[in-house]
This record gives structure tokens, sequence and C-alpha cells, in this order.
């Protein structure tokens, strides 16, 4: 009899086939609960036996000694920051340098998304110092929530002017620039009155790669680590699903892309501009990546020490144990 898992899951478009069972083992029965807002914490939760976890509350869980919650290198949500800074149509503003000194909005201090938005904006010399920043709710619709998560620092990081939505801040003027990675209701129409802040944000996220060699990570598979610790064999089955929806997804959509026009040239574009391994899962591919977003979190006073990879990661996909651990 296979072993039941309970995962929450978010909408990513390449998890279908592993939800709709047409990729599946004899080994798990998968019952997937997609989820808007990821699992807080797995390891406290009564409902899963694992999770989408953030990639920044699962380093805080590892500097705090939590050990209830077992992340494997399996990023299931990665994507270049440089697309995520948006402003209005009409901001002299071009590029990262001039954001030196300017108002900026996030949606959360700690998210990881927003950590690595503020790693390409350090590498253009603008540094957490060198700006004022808000957090915020994006839109009237998100909820009214702690976005600061602790960091909160008067005349430098701060919650959004009385609560109100950072796009309705952008519009006004009272902000020059949101990092977000979702773009709210109506962007995509001609008038929405926004635009990506880097006229040629593709071009930026070329020369990100040439110099890091990754599109970095923000989520990842997390276990409840009792679980793992009954069924040891379990992290590499799901993280073998994994990889196989993706191959799977991806084969479709190259085959039916004329479900959105111009598809089939961004996907051969991204074949031809990224090795055919840029999303690789397990630890040696993911190395680098790690380490330099453990650096970030320290650099940006997130983590009170520096964390090896090691410490983040102490189990590979498949189980065995990484060579430090």
């Amino acid at each position: 009899m296979p072993l039941t898992l309970r995962l929450a899951l978010r909408d990513w478009d390449y998890m279908t086939p592993l939800v709709l069972g047409d990729v599946s083992s004899p080994k798990l029965d998968i019952r997937v609960d997609r989820v808007g807002t990821l699992i807080s914490h797995v390891g406290k939760s009564d409902a899963y036996d694992a999770a989408e976890t953030s990639f920044s509350r699962y380093t805080q869980m590892r500097i705090d000694g939590d050990e209830s919650v077992i992340g494997i290198p399996n990023f299931i949500m990665r994507g270049f920051r440089h697309r995520c800074v948006i402003t209005t149509k009409d901001s002299p503003i071009t590029s990262f340098a001039q954001l030196a000194g300017k108002r900026i909005g996030v949606t959360g201090w700690r998210d990881s998304g927003n950590t690595w938005t503020r790693a390409a904006l350090r590498r253009e010399g603008v540094g957490v110092e060198d700006a004022m920043w808000y957090a915020g709710r994006l839109t009237e619709a998100h909820p009214i929530t702690d976005r600061l998560d602790g960091f909160g620092r008067p005349g430098r990081i701060e919650a959004a002017p009385g609560e109100r939505p950072m796009v309705e801040l952008l519009k006004e003027g009272l902000l020059d620039a949101i990092f977000t990675p979702f773009m709210p209701d109506g962007y995509f129409a001609g008038n929405s009155g926004f635009r990506q802040l880097l006229p040629d944000f593709r071009a930026a996220e070329h020369r990100y790669f040439a110099d890091v060699g990754y599109v970095p990570g923000m989520h990842l598979i997390g276990f409840k680590a009792e679980f793992v610790a009954e069924h040891p064999w379990v992290m590499a089955e799901l993280s073998a699903l994994i990889d196989e929806s993706q191959r799977v997804w991806l084969s479709k959509r190259r085959k039916y892309a004329d479900t959105t026009p111009f598809m089939l040239d961004e996907l051969l574009k991204s074949a031809a501009e990224l090795p055919e391994d840029w999303d690789a899962s397990g630890f040696a591919a993911n190395r680098k990546m790690i380490a330099d977003f453990a650096g970030e979190l320290h650099v940006q006073g997130i983590l009170p020490r520096l964390l090896t990879p090691e410490e983040l990661f102490p189990f590979d996909v498949d189980g065995s144990r990484t060579s430090a651990a």
C-alpha cells in the first residue's frame, strides 16, 4: 500500500502533471493542497507532511536550532529579480543605481525574493542604508499584516504610511519604486501607468547570470523531520517526482505554445540562452547559490551570523548527508 503524503504547494504551472496524477509513484499517494499563502512552519502543521517553504524562513529555523523541518535543495520557485522592480511610466528612474536615496516599497522585509532583489541593488551600489524602505501590502485586495517582521527601524525601514496599498503610494509619488514578483491586477493593460523600472531587464538578467551562474531560488521543499525519520526514502521519491513533473510540463508547453502569442519565441530564447540544467535540483548544483543567499541574509542584517550551505542543508535531495554535515 502506498504511503500517503500530504503536500502543500502553490499553483506553479509545472506542478500540473503531479497534481493531475500524470506523474505518479506506486510508493506514494500524494495529496496536494493548492495554497495561495505558504505554510509558515510545516513542522508545526497538523495538516501537512511536506510543503513549499520560504528559503528565508527556513534559514531562520536553522539558525534558531529548530530541526523539526528538513529542507531539501529542490527549489520549487526560482526567478530573476531584475524584472521584479516596478515604477510609474513617467518616472525618470531607469537603473538600480538611481534608487540611491529613494523610497522603495517591499511586500515583506525578510521575504526571500526581496532579499535577492536587494542583493541585485547592492551589486549596483545601493545597499540597505542607501535608501528609505517601506513594507506594506501591494494592493487593496491584500491583507494588512506585519510585514516588517521585527526588522523595522525608524527613518530607514518603516511600515507603509497609513498601511495604504503601495500601488496607490507609487501612483501619488510617495514611493519611487516597488519590489513585487507578482504584478498587480491591471498591470498588463496599456493604461496601467506602471512599468518595469529597468527598460531592458532581460539584458540585466543575462549579465547577472553570466556573473553568478544561477537563477535565484526563493522556495524549497520542507519535510516534517519526524515524517522523514519514519520514512527516510520519501525525500528522494518526492524530489524525483517534482523534477519529472517539470520535465513533462516543459515538453507539453513547447508542444502547445500557441496558447499564448509569442510564447514559442520565448521558449526558443530560453533554451538557447540558458544551460539545460539551469533549474537542476540537488546540493552540489545549488551550493554556490545557497552560499550567496546565506551571505546576503547576513550582510542585510537578517541573520546574526553566516551559515554554511552544509548547515542549511544537512541532507541532499536523495536523503544522503551533505559532505560536512
